[in-house]
């Protein structure tokens, strides 16, 4: 049965550096092929954040790609997909054609770089609006969300997404030594992964609750990452062979050093966070050449992961729920910024 779809819908359109508006547009026409989908809930990312901060693309956008929510058109040509079905909706697909796709480098396929969900304007995600198109060649990411799963369980595929695919990136043994710095929402999810492959998780943030919400997740050791004893702790911890990886899951020009310092010789440490053009590092180079070190940085999703990553969050073996501390109206998205944007002890996602 057809779902009656209003003409106009409220949304909030970014209008310039930390300028967001609620707004009506117009719901977004279907074309052949494509999705119309009730948006349940989105998620802040990081990475919409500092769009938002810095102004680093121009307006007018409608952000937002944690989304889920429900099917209420199909369009023509549309397989696999009916009225009434509650999905988790994937905002970046490759070719599988390209040079980079052989390399399955797929974020630097020109296909993926081009968003497939929007609410109006450019194609930004869309999920700061009631509903949101899907395009066509997004669809083979959409996940159905099972009945005993939520709409959060479900928006949270796309950032365990990117955990997981940054994860694959490294070269680890069961049992090594990995340091992930930053408990946020993000840094929780890389603890609990690594935890669940059997790997020493010693989690650092600066504030005392995330790092008891770290040991819940899976961490073997905490500490303090201004803790002037630190690198002591990590010799100790590691019986004095450094560590085997470090995890950036905060910006921060400090922790590179100091976690690239904590590496033992051809040891790794990837950049996740480092997403803002024309940030730079003092790192010592002679150290990664010398010492044979491996930098390497991880950016965005991988759909090929999507079904893994389906089984891990709604079976629950991977619980996401706890992370979630708040769900605002849009009329709020706002707020939800600034407080995502703030790292405080009672806010995660």
């Amino acid at each position: 049965m057809l779902t009656a779809i209003p003409k106009n819908m409220r949304a909030v359109v970014f209008r310039g550096v930390n300028d967001l508006r609620l707004e009506t547009v117009p719901v977004p026409r279907l074309r052949p092929g494509e999705l119309l989908v009730r948006v349940a809930v989105c998620g802040i990312c990081p990475t919409d954040i500092k769009k938002i901060q810095y102004g680093t693309v121009p307006p007018p956008r409608i952000f937002g790609h944690e989304t889920a929510g429900t099917v209420v058109r199909v369009g023509d040509r549309a397989r696999g997909f009916a009225v009434g079905d509650r999905v988790a909706l994937h905002h970046h697909v490759p070719c599988l054609r390209c040079h980079a796709c052989r390399h399955r480098a797929f974020a630097q396929c020109a296909q993926y770089k081009r968003t497939g969900i929007t609410a109006g304007f450019e194609p930004a995600g869309g999920g700061y609006a009631e509903y949101v198109r899907v395009l066509p060649w997004v669809l083979p990411g959409v996940v159905k969300i099972p009945a005993r799963n939520t709409f959060v369980e479900g928006a949270m595929l796309e950032p365990v997404n990117t955990v997981l695919k940054a994860v694959n990136r490294l070269t680890l043994l069961r049992g090594d030594v990995v340091l992930v710095v930053g408990q946020g929402p993000i840094g929780l999810l890389f603890t609990r992964l690594l935890a669940l492959r059997g790997l020493a998780v010693i989690a650092s943030d600066l504030l005392e609750e995330r790092l008891k919400l770290a040991r819940r997740f899976g961490a073997r050791w905490t500490l303090r990452g201004d803790d002037p004893r630190f690198p002591e702790k990590i010799r100790r911890l590691t019986r004095g062979r450094g560590l085997d990886a470090a995890i950036l899951a905060v910006p921060s020009d400090a922790a590179v050093r100091q976690a690239s310092a904590s590496l033992r010789g051809a040891g790794q440490l990837l950049l996740f966070a480092h997403t803002r053009r024309g940030v730079t590092t003092g790192l010592d180079l002679s150290t990664v050449c010398v010492d044979e070190k491996d930098l390497l940085g991880s950016y965005s999703a991988d759909f090929t992961l999507q079904a893994e990553v389906a089984r891990l969050v709604f079976s629950r073996r991977l619980d996401v729920r706890p992370l979630v501390t708040h769900q605002l109206p849009l009329a709020a998205t706002a707020e939800a910024v600034r407080l995502a944007a703030t790292p405080t002890p009672g806010a995660l996602k």
